[in-house]
């Protein structure tokens, strides 16, 4: 990717969040981008040539992408941030479509990952995702209907006067109206694929929110999108791997599916998707296992999913002395129990390379009283032991259906991506590091 500009960097994730309404199309959007800086594109199923200084990436489920560029010589060590592709959103239930009074259709379906449930109401609502279809051979096909397809309107104030104060019953509630007489989403997406409904054998469709991303702020300061937990860090990591220098280590850029429910799928970071690689890419070089658990011993990794700043209008949420806002800076997130992978040294190492290139950063604590989320770090250190950190961007309404952020963050986050891609990490003794840049 050629960004000459960096104001049109805001601009640009925009586009790359309107292709990627689902997480099997930001993938789609993830390997254009590859394809058009001359990535290789590699296949699990098939044996791997791999050769120094080239450039390659590989997918699993369609939904989960691993993309790596090799050093020329031997590699010292493995260079990898991580984010995920998902969002909450609401999926489809099989056979979906709910008759309503013999007036309306609505479609039944079911809560994916932790959304704000009342963020969800009143938006023009379309689907996309991926349909399994039988024409010879079993064949996936990724689906956007890009058009408003459905909505689910709200109960009038005038017939729930205490509506504000009650909880959101989702498989009353959440059901989207569709039509009103007849109607098959099923029917729609196969026309949007060009296939014929009665090849379709399978699916995996979810309703997205088709509010458009905006910039906004007196001074254009912020902005706002559907899904930037975690498409913003899944963006800034492509962008900075192709942006990156060589610095003798494999620079690697992983986007998980799964995350907002748990991680325990195939494509999952709970996973062997990462172990797998890494294990074949050693292989493929020649590498022996001493070889590749001396390259793992000084590599780092980034867990990059975003975090909460300081909210306006309820700052008493926040940590009294972590104080994060909008535009101030790369997150370094920590967790006493470990629900991120932060420690002194992954701190220490960060804070400098932060340091060294000017790149502003902050620092980001649950309240002791609230137990916070989690994301796919220590996950993956259950596949791959290595150094690593949790990091993000700062965002206001995280998990609704149109979140907030600040533009400032989105370059911060690319740079800091960009510097470690380019920074030597080597090991010379436990606890004791030597950082070199390219």
């Amino acid at each position: 990717m050629n960004i000459t500009d960096k104001n049109k960097i805001p601009e640009q994730f925009f586009g790359f969040v309107e292709s990627s309404p689902v997480s099997y199309l930001a993938v789609d959007s993830i390997k254009k981008l590859l394809l058009d800086d001359g990535f290789s594109e590699l296949c699990e199923c098939d044996r791997w040539t791999l050769s120094g200084g080239g450039k390659y990436f590989v997918t699993r489920s369609g939904s989960s992408v691993i993309a790596f560029i090799l050093p020329e010589n031997a590699p010292h060590a493995f260079s990898v941030i991580a984010s995920h592709s998902d969002s909450p959103c609401l999926k489809i239930k099989p056979s979906p479509e709910i008759d309503a009074e013999g007036h309306y259709v609505k479609l039944n379906t079911e809560k994916y990952g932790g959304m704000i449930s009342s963020t969800w109401f009143d938006r023009p609502l379309s689907a996309a995702g991926r349909l399994i279809t039988d024409d010879g051979g079993i064949k996936t096909i990724n689906v956007d209907l890009k058009q408003d397809v459905c909505i689910i309107p709200s109960l009038a104030i005038h017939l729930a006067p205490r509506e504000q104060s009650r909880s959101i019953n989702p498989q009353k509630e959440l059901l989207p109206l569709l039509s009103g007489s007849g109607g098959s989403i099923t029917a729609l997406a196969a026309k949007a694929a060009g296939v014929s409904k009665d090849s379709v054998i399978g699916s995996d469709l979810f309703l997205y929110n088709r509010d458009r991303c905006i910039r906004w702020g007196s001074g254009g300061e912020f902005f706002s999108a559907p899904r930037i937990d975690d498409l913003e860090c899944a963006f800034s990591s492509v962008t900075a791997l192709l942006r990156s220098k060589d610095s003798g280590c494999v620079r690697m850029c992983c986007v998980f599916d799964s995350e907002e429910v748990g991680s325990g799928t195939r494509q999952g970071a709970k996973s062997t998707f990462l172990s797998d690689v890494i294990s074949r890419l050693g292989d493929s070089l020649g590498l022996s296992s001493e070889d590749l658990k001396r390259c793992l011993a000084s590599s780092f990794m980034l867990s990059a999913d975003n975090g909460h700043a300081v909210h306006p209008n309820y700052p008493e949420a926040s940590c009294p002395t972590n104080r994060p806002y909008l535009n101030g800076g790369v997150l370094i997130k920590y967790n006493a129990s470990q629900k991120y992978t932060t420690d002194g040294i992954s701190e220490g190492i960060f804070k400098k390379i932060c340091r060294d290139f000017e790149i502003p950063y902050q620092t980001y604590v649950n309240r002791s009283d609230i137990p916070g989320g989690s994301t796919l770090g220590n996950l993956l250190l259950q596949q791959v032991s290595v150094n690593m950190i949790d990091i993000g961007a700062p965002q206001l309404a995280m998990h609704s259906a149109y979140e907030t952020a600040g533009s400032g963050d989105l370059l911060s986050l690319i740079s800091s991506m960009q510097a470690f891609f380019g920074t030597r990490i080597t090991m010379l003794r436990d606890g004791e590091f030597k950082i070199e840049y390219a």
